[in-house]
């Protein structure tokens, strides 16, 4: 079982005439995602690798069946993008695109809470590397090689984090769940609560690792979350140890502007309901093979 991707799972790409969104096309069908449309405006009728190419996504739903979304589109139009998504009935989008304005995210947010929740669209990112359900399917920018399936949850913030993670796990022989990018901006569409909850009701995750970092109070909500409603072992690392107060390090959601926002903060916070911390990048894969060596 995986949440949110699996090989059932009928895939468009927006933006996918794009040199990256077409290169990256071409990786997830070559995983063996089932990517049965792309969307471009203007762009009707034509092909990109044999997929077809619709002007709206209203009308490449209509005539593929697609329930999950990819979005390559460039940042002034992205926002546009994810709405139009919302309305045209698929169930799960994931946003590639980085440097969308933050008004424009709170826009979308407000947008999706239109519909009722059993209805509204789950959205991932922006500025994220994607889902990944090791085996089955690949939706975004990460090598699916380094993922071996198996039952270890990941989410993250940073995108080349949540790789040295699975490539660590790989080295052990641990495989992975599925793999979510949450995104590094302020304001995105899931947060390590939301993704939490779904790994906590999936029965082939064992383990849950959360690649965190400074910024933001997504963490600690997380660490409250753990403590009340998470049953399973979690493990965690937290990046920016060292990084100043006040400078955004890396993505434009990391940046420390109040209390729990530091990553030593975050680790105390962590640590205080029972989440078992990584010292540093080098150790995560070990630190996972550890935990579930003792809870075996």
């Amino acid at each position: 079982m995986s949440i949110l991707l699996d090989r059932d799972s009928r895939v468009l790409v927006q933006g996918i005439t794009g040199r990256m969104a077409r290169f990256h096309t071409q990786e997830m069908l070559q995983y063996g995602t089932n990517v049965v449309g792309g969307v471009v405006p203007g762009k009707g009728g034509e092909t990109v690798d044999g997929v077809p190419v619709f002007n709206t996504v209203k009308q490449a739903v209509e005539a593929t069946g697609a329930d999950t979304s990819l979005v390559f589109v460039p940042p002034p139009f992205a926002a546009d993008s994810i709405m139009e998504t919302a309305d045209s009935g698929i169930r799960y989008c994931v946003c590639i695109t980085d440097g969308i304005p933050a008004q424009d995210m709170i826009r979308v947010k407000r947008y999706m809470y239109r519909y009722p929740r059993e209805r509204r669209m789950v959205l991932t990112g922006p500025n994220c590397a994607g889902t990944i359900s090791p085996g089955k399917a690949l939706l975004g920018i990460m090598p699916g090689h380094i993922y071996l399936p198996g039952h270890v949850g990941i989410i993250g913030r940073s995108g080349t984090l949540g790789y040295e993670a699975a490539a660590q796990l790989k080295a052990h022989g641990i495989g992975v769940s599925t793999s979510v990018g949450i995104g590094g901006d302020p304001i995105n569409g899931s947060s390590f609560k939301d993704i939490l909850e779904r790994f906590e009701q999936d029965e082939d995750t064992h383990l849950i690792a959360m690649i965190g970092e400074i910024g933001g109070p997504q963490e600690a909500e997380a660490a409250e979350y753990i403590r009340d409603h998470v049953s399973k072992p979690v493990v965690a690392y937290v990046a920016g140890l060292t990084a100043p107060k006040g400078r955004t390090m890396g993505h434009a959601g990391a940046i420390i502007s109040a209390f729990g926002e530091s990553a030593s903060e975050k680790v105390e916070i962590l640590s205080a309901v029972g989440v078992t911390v990584a010292a540093n990048p080098a150790v995560i894969g070990d630190t996972i093979a550890n935990v579930m060596k003792e809870a075996a």
